[in-house]
Formats: structure tokens, sequence, C-alpha cells
């Protein structure tokens, strides 16, 4: 009998698939679960409550090492959203703090997650810098910005890989004109602020 061997194989591989299959549905399942903590946590760190948006990063960051757990074989790219997430959340609270960004191996993440999620987060500084114009701080206003600049320059060259890198072009250029808008608004604000010093010295 040549099939004498099949069975057993089949038996093993399907135990296997279904173990993948099991997980992968886990993790489109549980993930939305880190999502919303992060989101949590760049709501609370815009509005000045490091507190709530620190315990919120933690609870992800311990979902993901649990998470990560299940994402055996290929299953990997289930957790890059939420990889990407947290690494915009941690980034936003690095730069409120005037903190050094903290590298892909500090989160324990991918280097899909890690681009990504800092791509993301040049969209929120763009929101910061203007919270803080709003409010008359155009020093942290500035501050932020060549972070913010910065950042995006070191980050255009991943344009170049948008075939195995998801839509990094498209947000690469989505960071240029935010960084460009961003950069017209801080111009205009610091020369706006440079007319009031000036007038106010005259007034003396």
């Amino acid at each position: 009998m040549t099939l004498k061997n099949v069975k057993p194989s089949l038996d093993r591989i399907g135990k296997s698939l279904a173990d993948v299959q099991d997980n992968r549905e886990f993790l489109l399942k549980n993930t939305r679960e880190i999502i919303i903590l992060c989101s949590r946590a760049i709501i609370s760190i815009h509005k000045g409550d490091l507190k709530t948006g620190k315990k919120n990063l933690r609870q992800a960051d311990l979902l993901i090492k649990k998470y990560r757990k299940k994402a055996i074989s290929d299953l990997h790219r289930y957790l890059i959203t939420s990889e990407q997430e947290f690494v915009e959340a941690s980034c936003l609270l690095a730069v409120t703090e005037g903190k050094e960004i903290p590298t892909d191996k500090k989160l324990k993440v991918s280097g899909e997650g890690y681009v990504l999620g800092l791509l993301d987060c040049v969209g929120e500084m763009k929101r910061m810098v203007f919270d803080k114009i709003r409010t008359g701080n155009i020093d942290e206003a500035l501050r932020i910005f060549e972070v913010m600049e910065t950042l995006y320059l070191h980050l255009y060259p991943f344009s170049m890989y948008d075939k195995v890198l998801k839509e990094a072009r498209r947000k690469v250029d989505v960071d240029r004109i935010l960084v460009d808008d961003t950069r017209g608004a801080v111009t205009e604000e610091k020369r706006r602020s440079e007319i009031i010093d000036a007038i106010n010295k005259l007034k003396k």
C-alpha cells in the first residue's frame, strides 16, 4: 500500500493549520483592544493627561507581548497595525516630554510597525504644534515642529520601499504636505510674535 504514510502526515498538517487558523481569528478579534488603548493614549496626551496616556500605553504593551505568542507561522502581519498604533502613541509621548523617541528594539516591535507608526505620528505632531500656537506657546510649537520636520526627513527615503512596506509612499506624501502646512503656520506665528514684541518695546 503506497498511502501508508499519507494519513498521519495529513493529520499532523491539518492540526498545525487548525492552530494557525485559530490564532489568526484570535488576533483579528483581540488586537482591536490594543488599537483602542493606543487611541485613548493619544487623546490623553493631547489633553495633557500624561498619567492616563502612560497607563493606556502600558496596557497596550502588555497585550502586544501576550498576543505575539499567538503570531505563529506568518501571522505576525496581523500584529502590525496594533504595533503601528503603539509606536505612534509612544513617539508622541516622548516628543511631549522632550525625550528621545524610543527605538524599535526598545518598543519590541517589527521594523514595518515602527516605520509606519512614526509616519503616522507626524500628523499627531502637527496637531500638537497647532495647539501650542493656539495657546500662545510659540517656543514649544517651534520645538515640536523641529522634531516633526527632522523625523520626516529621516522617514522620506522609506517611500522607495512601497512594494514591501504597505502605503509607505502615500504616508510619506501626506507627511510632506503636513510638514509644509505646519512650517507655514509656525513661520507666520513667529513673525507675528516678533512684530508684537517690537511694538511693545517701542511703547516702553
